[in-house]
């Protein structure tokens, strides 16, 4: 298992009952590490609570989300494939604004 501190801002929060910040445990194969495609996937399954299509586009995030795990883009280390650790801050942050 690895507890992560999950975050989300730019107007996501409002897919998870206006909450911003969780602390969650993602089952992993490997103690204390996971990648962030396994963080999505349990965001998936068990956090998000309305409009999917606002965070997930098929299985993948939405173009216009910037990830940033321990405020470092989440580009830098693989994306998907990108590793987390217990006690890392992931953070999901839209980048797409209505007018």
């Amino acid at each position: 298992m690895v507890w992560v501190y999950l975050q989300f801002s730019g107007g996501l929060e409002t897919l998870f009952d206006n909450v911003k910040s969780h602390k969650v445990d993602i089952p992993s194969k490997k103690p204390d590490r996971t990648t962030v495609k396994s963080v999505v996937s349990y965001i998936q399954k068990k956090m998000l609570k309305k409009n999917p299509e606002m965070f997930l586009k098929g299985k993948e995030l939405r173009p216009g989300i910037l990830v940033l795990i321990n405020d470092i883009d989440w580009e830098l280390g693989g994306k998907e494939e990108c590793i987390v650790e217990s006690n890392d801050v992931v953070l999901f942050l839209s980048t797409l604004h209505g007018g």
